[in-house]
């Protein structure tokens, strides 16, 4: 039975070859995910170890407010330098440095614009000396204020060179600094881990980045000989005090590395969802190839049982053959998720700015995702047809017809229970009622709701399949291409379904990110009554921010009626993490975002007072009088009165605080800019004085409302190619198992076309036949997908209607895109079996058996 299950194998290794591509494809995505984040661990494990060679302990502030990766800015209060001397008689303390290193110092480059950066921070410091680490390669150390040296990836980034005149912006505006000197790190590495780095003079360091005289950041500490870094850490915790947190240079590099593997683990489970959608289309070409290749073995099979082939020996074969495609596909992909793994950490680490990149490895994570994933899906898959094989009646190998039609009965109705526990999860999942496992419970709903559409497909493709057909009923090759894409309605189903998952994904993504354009759009043109918007896009954890004396000079421009400059940080309001505004003008929440007052007075605010929206003082059980203490990033903890209450919307913040709260904020500087001009006044007189008022702040730009629109809305385009290109392997799966399926239906009606040809079917009509075949096919399954696709975004955008999409945006162009590429993708599915079809042997086909 072994032996013949092998030839048997050989027999068909092409048509394995094309089910096994698919697994191929899933499997590369799940291994390429446990390379790439591997690789990139290791490569950050290595960027801090270096980061924090030198230093044995170190001393830092405890922050106030607790800042995730997506939230802003984790800002850590200043050191005072008595705690410094502290630390200096510390017995055990070889050497203690004072350190400025905060994230937020950006070089304007040579060609006046900002020096970007993509996930690496952008460091302002203090120059401490030349070490074992740090080495200048050109010029010298900082000496005066208006002095700085920048490291070489800085330099090259933009292309400035020692003796250079530069701006620089840091938590002040805009200053002017000379570059003298330029400097790298040992092992002739221009930075470390892709940050762009300037350096000041000490006391120039603590102003613009600390916003402090007589401050750190934190304090570095060399252990004296013999002392251990783990003992000398927990003597300069007892010196220093609870204030600050005390750790070894090992605990700050493996702090570090777990934070950027963290961020990391983002990217990682993108990559295992795209796996997961093309191994489950896949699943569906397994599935339809080995049903077919049963269904044409059934003679075969028959005769082995009726020779003493039990039904568990049949299955096992079946099952066998599985095995081994999923073997070499697991093998394939695993190779093909090396390659990927590694291309992406190169791309990743180039856009990073030149990470160095660790040697790129093999995680046993991917070895066993590759073939546990690989063999998995494929015998699984192939179960239900080996079950099938096992059920052949002996008596079916003196029959020349073994594959009648079965009711679907049975299959319609699990479709109809599949669907409806994958609507249920849905709206368990969209309307917040899954106890805590939101995204598993619609991603479950989603799962469940393709593979009921896919059980009850059956039903409906005959009919559907029929009435596409019709388009092509005009020639003798359309109306059999038509009859033949209806007369195996499971198979039609299983085809089809395999590209209706993908085509549904994209036009569910599409409706979403549609929806949320026009809501964000509509909201901006009904709400917001500024004319002119001052904001600059973001790039990283710190939001670009301009001069608030523009502010006053844009207020001075003829024409214009109000300037607002809205601050913005995360603090913790009453004992609970909320993000909270500053305005420069309060009257703004009135005039420019059409608030209106519930109780109290909302267009003015006392030093001491602040102004809540309605669902956070309902929420909060707040009311006018009402004490809330407030702590901000870098102020101190402060008590302020409720004033006013104003009608909440999308456009207001939770909590406005006075322009003075502003200066204990992550950015003691407005993120955006509001203009409201004063009837008659035209945008084109004023926006080009405001843009000469921004030449100091290259960060920001100054646009229209709709241009301000189209700008916070590009993102959506940006993520939504992302999504529509990952999503374009599964279409491609698709396409596969439609050729699959028509060349194995070219094999199966070897006969019936040899038949045709002798009664007069020409090659060419013959070549049409399948097409139109393969057309209708791939239609049907753009059509459900379209359908599906709709059905689901439209109930994502209700869910969401309380969030503020509440514009409901079918996307009817790219629908009917998606209808005409199935069109397409059908014609070129059908090539290669439409031209076997036609080359066929008219005699031998005749005589085929």
């Amino acid at each position: 039975m072994f032996r013949a299950t092998l030839k048997s194998l050989l027999a068909r290794k092409v048509r394995l070859i094309l089910s096994g591509l698919a697994v191929v494809l899933g499997v590369m995505f799940v291994s390429g995910a446990f390379v790439l984040t591997d690789t990139l661990g290791r490569s950050f494990d290595a960027v801090f170890a270096d980061a924090y060679e030198g230093v044995d302990v170190n001393v830092a502030g405890k922050p106030k407010i607790d800042v995730g990766e997506t939230e802003g800015m984790q800002v850590a209060p200043p050191v005072p330098a008595a705690t410094l001397d502290k630390v200096r008689a510390v017995p055990g303390v070889a050497e203690a440095t004072g350190v400025v290193g905060v994230d937020g110092a950006r070089l304007i480059g040579s060609n006046g614009k900002v020096v970007a950066s993509f996930g690496p921070p952008q460091l302002g410091e203090n120059w401490t000396g030349e070490n074992d680490l740090v080495q200048l390669r050109e010029g010298r150390a900082p000496q005066s204020d208006d002095e700085i040296v920048v490291n070489k990836a800085l330099a090259a980034a933009g292309k400035v060179k020692v003796g250079d005149r530069v701006g620089v912006l840091t938590l002040q505006p805009k200053q002017e600094f000379t570059i003298v000197g330029v400097f790298g790190y040992s092992g002739g590495r221009d930075s470390i881990g892709g940050a762009n780095e300037i350096m000041f003079t000490t006391p120039v360091a603590q102003r613009l980045m600390l916003g402090a005289p007589d401050t750190f950041s934190n304090i570095s500490i060399t252990a004296a000989d013999g002392v251990s870094d783990a003992a000398l850490r927990d003597a300069v915790a007892a010196a220093v005090g609870a204030d600050f947190e005390v750790k070894t240079g090992a605990q700050l590099s493996e702090d570090a590395a777990a934070g950027m593997k963290e961020a990391l683990s983002f990217f990682n489970r993108i990559l295992l969802g795209f796996a997961a959608v093309a191994l489950l289309v896949g699943t569906f070409l397994i599935l339809n190839t080995f049903s077919i290749i049963v269904a044409q073995r059934t003679r075969e099979l028959a005769l082995m049982r009726a020779v003493g082939a039990s039904g568990r020996q049949i299955i096992g074969s079946v099952v066998l053959e599985a095995v081994a495609v999923g073997l070499v596909a697991s093998v394939l992909g695993l190779g093909a998720g090396i390659g990927i793994g590694a291309l992406l950490a190169y791309l990743f680490s180039t856009f990073a700015g030149g990470l160095s990149l660790a040697g790129v490895g093999v995680p046993l994570s991917a070895v066993i995702g590759a073939f546990g994933v690989g063999l998995v899906i494929t015998v699984v898959a192939a179960l239900l047809p080996a079950l099938r094989a096992s059920r052949i009646p002996p008596i079916a190998a003196m029959q020349d017809v073994a594959t009648p039609d079965r009711p679907l009965t049975k299959v319609t109705v699990a479709g109809a229970i599949v669907t409806a526990v994958g609507g249920t999860l849905l709206a368990l999942g969209l309307t917040g009622n899954a106890g805590g496992n939101t995204l598993a419970t619609i991603l479950g709903g989603v799962l469940f709701a393709f593979i009921g559409v896919a059980l009850l497909t059956p039903l409906i493709s005959r009919p559907v399949v029929s009435l596409l057909g019709a388009v092509f009923a005009w020639s003798v090759p359309g109306r059999l291409g038509r009859l033949n894409s209806g007369r195996n309605p499971r198979r039609t189903a299983i085809t089809a379904a395999a590209l209706m998952v993908g085509i549904a994904l994209v036009t569910g993504v599409t409706v979403i990110l549609d929806s949320a354009k026009s809501s964000i759009g509509g909201l901006a043109q009904d709400s917001l009554k500024a004319e002119l918007v001052i904001a600059g896009a973001q790039s990283g954890p710190r939001p670009p921010s301009f001069d608030p004396a523009v502010l006053e000079k844009v207020a001075a421009i003829p024409g214009v009626r109000l300037a607002d400059g809205e601050y913005g940080d995360m603090a913790m309001v009453g004992g609970e993490r909320t993000w909270v505004a500053a305005s420069s003008d309060v009257a703004a929440v009135r005039q420019i975002f059409g608030a209106e007052p519930t109780a109290g007075d909302i267009d003015r605010l006392a030093p001491d007072g602040m102004l809540v929206s309605s669902d956070t003082a309902t929420a909060r059980g707040l009311s006018v009088g009402s004490k809330v203490p407030v702590q901000t990033s870098r102020g101190e903890a402060r008590t302020y009165t409720v004033t006013g209450i104003y009608a909440s919307s999308q456009l207001t913040n939770p909590v406005v605080l006075p322009a003075e709260a502003a200066r204990g904020f992550a950015i003691p500087q407005p993120i955006q800019g509001f203009v409201q001009l004063a009837p008659g006044t035209r945008v084109a007189d004023v926006q080009p004085q405001i843009e000469a008022l921004l030449a100091d702040s290259p960060e920001v730009s100054v646009a229209d409302r709709e241009a301000f629109v189209e700008q916070q809305t590009g993102q959506l385009d940006g993520l939504l190619t992302m999504i529509q290109i990952l999503l374009a392997l599964a279409i491609v799966i698709a396409v596969l198992g439609i050729v699959n399926t028509l060349a194995l239906s070219v094999l199966e009606r070897t006969r019936e076309l040899g038949l045709l040809r002798a009664i007069g079917l020409r090659r060419a009509q013959t070549m049409r036949m399948i097409t139109v075949e393969a057309v209708v096919i791939s239609v049907f399954g753009a059509l459900l997908g379209v359908v599906v696709g709709a059905g689901l975004g439209a109930a994502v955008v209700e869910a969401l209607r309380d969030e503020g999409i509440t514009d409901l945006v079918l996307p009817w162009t790219q629908m009917g895109i998606f209808l005409g590429l199935a069109a397409i993708v059908g014609v070129v599915a059908a090539a290669l079996p439409a031209v076997r079809a036609a080359r066929i042997n008219v005699l031998g086909a005749i005589a085929h058996d």
